[in-house]
């Protein structure tokens, strides 16, 4: 498969694509191809034979945003209607898993949010001085218990979306164990 660069207005979104990006998701998007546009050749735009996006429907979005009229496509010739829709999961779906103590202890925390990756703030704990005086303004919270770590790292991305589709300036920290 070869990359070829075409006109932004001849690629063509796809309506099936059920993915959605949120404002600050697409801001950070957006910021990062502005930041670092040789990424859109490594990893281009995925169309079918009709110029319809299999894989890239929000870069394409940000890539409008900024004004691009051009943009490196890699067309997919030759898959069935069941392969393309088959693609458009797939090329979605974050089978990895994040290793927080590698990007905790090797990374940069405002680099990874700055490139778009989500980081849980780790606070710290109160101590029993911070609880002594007026209980009434200690922030409410509230307690989930998950069976295993691998559920909890599931959950992790849906819970933090939640929070940002209908509780602003909510948080969440995690911890294992009993506290």
């Amino acid at each position: 498969m070869n990359i070829e660069w075409v006109k932004t207005k001849d690629i063509i979104p796809n309506t099936e694509n059920p993915r959605i990006i949120k404002d600050d998701k697409f801001k950070k998007l957006v910021q990062s191809i502005k930041d670092f546009p040789e990424m859109l050749e490594i990893r281009p735009i995925v169309v079918n034979n009709e110029m319809m996006i299999l894989g890239g429907n929000m870069r394409l979005k940000a890539i409008q945003e900024i004004g691009l009229k051009e943009v490196p496509i890699i067309k997919a010739e030759n898959l069935t209607e069941q392969q393309q829709r088959e693609f458009l999961i797939k090329d979605n779906v974050g089978f990895g898993e994040w290793d927080w103590d590698a990007l905790a202890n090797d990374w940069n925390p405002e680099e990874l949010n700055e490139w778009g990756l989500d980081v849980p703030l780790f606070l710290d704990e109160p101590t029993g001085d911070d609880l002594v005086d007026d209980e009434k303004n200690k922030p409410a919270t509230m307690k989930i218990t998950f069976e295993s770590p691998e559920q909890l790292q599931k959950a992790e991305i849906d819970i933090q979306e939640l929070l940002d589709r209908k509780f602003k300036g909510a948080y969440f920290s995690v911890s294992a164990g009993e506290l």
